[in-house]
């Protein structure tokens, strides 16, 4: 991070003084920090201790003919490596989705070429609403990235997700989007493992232009990605087709059918970490036509399936080249735990994550996650939260086992 510049815009809400903080600990790093505040944010934290910290003037007027003269903000936008939005409130957000640029922040940020993070921070209902999530799903489809929000309790007195995530967290977040390499973060918790993560569905070829899928968004399987990177860990994500970004700082390896996943897999052994979130095919056709099927005038076309490969029993069953925790994803539509409990015994790994994808739960392409952690006789039900906070939460649980086993 030595010698990066960074533009951080400081919005309008209470977690805006874990921004003098943040700044602090950017400095730390050897990046260079120069502030935008919104008049919102001036509410809560004032431009002197911004310029304090920062050692850095602090802009805050569209308007201003100094400002302009001086630093126009197009440039503005632009002479960062990285703009970082905390805390990024709802209104911001929502600017940001639809394109507004009524003020100094919200132009930098339309004007900019260059990679954004966002730290939201704000009401649990709001953070819940409808707008918010749309607007969210929206800025990350265009590969704005996101750190938290955290769950906790809030300065109104309720309780749930929407705290701003702590600096620290935000400082790891930058280190990745800044160029960390592949082998993760110095100093993490999981520096020096490998960690090899599956996620999305796979797509299995009936014919040319038809093949045999499932709803899986990989939503959850780059977010375990990201959060094991974050703490340092060399990841390689291996993933079918999704539309998601690519997640900063992992190795990534893009894949169809479950015998590429399972052959990618194995290629990046050894490991000391695997997870498989994906949602894999069960079967293939036993044979592709290699032209498109045509309907022959039948009330019936009978399809020859045959078995995929079992990347989680085989990942289990690697030998000398097995990773030291293998964790399976279970995804049940009934008797959730029951039939994750027996998968794990099937499987042969150590942990499973259990998590109920039928219909009525909206997991399937969905931005929140309830899931299961069953360790042998152990079962860790945890409350329902996005699946960004799925990842970070499983990923410090494995950090955890292996700072155990030292």
């Amino acid at each position: 991070m030595n010698g990066k510049r960074l533009l951080l815009i400081v919005s309008g809400g209470i977690a805006a003084y874990k921004s003098l903080e943040l700044i602090r600990r950017l400095r730390e790093r050897g990046a260079k920090v120069r502030c935008v505040l919104t008049a919102g944010g001036a509410q809560f934290v004032t431009p002197l201790a911004l310029a304090a910290l920062s050692e850095d003037k602090v802009y805050g007027d569209l308007f201003s003919l100094t400002d302009e003269a001086e630093m126009g903000h197009i440039q503005l936008s632009r002479d960062a490596d990285l703009l970082v939005v905390a805390p990024a409130t709802a209104d911001i957000l929502a600017k940001m989705a639809g394109g507004l640029a009524d003020d100094l922040a919200s132009t930098v940020l339309l004007a900019t070429d260059k990679p954004v993070l966002v730290a939201p921070a704000m009401n649990v209902r709001m953070w819940q609403h409808a707008a918010t999530r749309a607007n969210l799903a929206l800025l990350e489809s265009r590969g704005v990235h996101r750190v938290g929000p955290n769950e906790g309790d809030m300065a109104c007195g309720e309780y749930g997700p929407g705290r701003m995530a702590e600096p620290q967290e935000i400082v790891d977040a930058v280190a990745v989007l800044l160029g960390a390499t592949v082998a993760g973060l110095p100093g993490g918790r999981l520096a020096g493992r490998r960690a090899i993560v599956t996620s999305g569905p796979t797509h299995e070829p009936i014919d040319p232009v038809r093949y045999i899928a499932n709803r899986s968004s990989g939503k959850q399987g780059h977010a375990i990605a990201f959060a094991l990177a974050r703490l340092g860990a060399d990841t390689r994500l291996v993933t079918g087709p999704t539309s998601e970004p690519d997640p900063p700082g992992v190795t990534v390896s893009h894949v169809v059918t479950a015998r590429d996943m399972l052959a990618a897999c194995e290629d990046a052994l050894p490991a000391d970490i695997a997870v498989c979130a994906a949602a894999v095919a069960d079967w293939r056709a036993a044979s592709e036509a290699g032209q498109k099927v045509k309907k022959t005038g039948k009330q019936s076309h009978t399809l020859k399936l045959v078995e995929n490969p079992d990347i989680l029993a085989s990942l289990s069953a690697a030998g000398n080249r097995r990773p030291s925790l293998v964790v399976g994803f279970a995804a049940e539509t009934e008797n959730v735990v029951a039939h994750a409990t027996s998968k794990l015994a099937r499987k042969g790994c150590d942990w499973i994550v259990a998590n109920d994808v039928s219909a009525v739960t909206g997991t399937f392409g969905g931005e929140s996650n309830t899931v299961h952690l069953i360790r042998g006789d152990t079962v860790d039900d945890w409350p329902a939260m996005s699946k960004q906070a799925v990842g970070e939460q499983l990923a410090a649980t494995i950090a955890d086992h292996f700072a155990t086993e030292s």
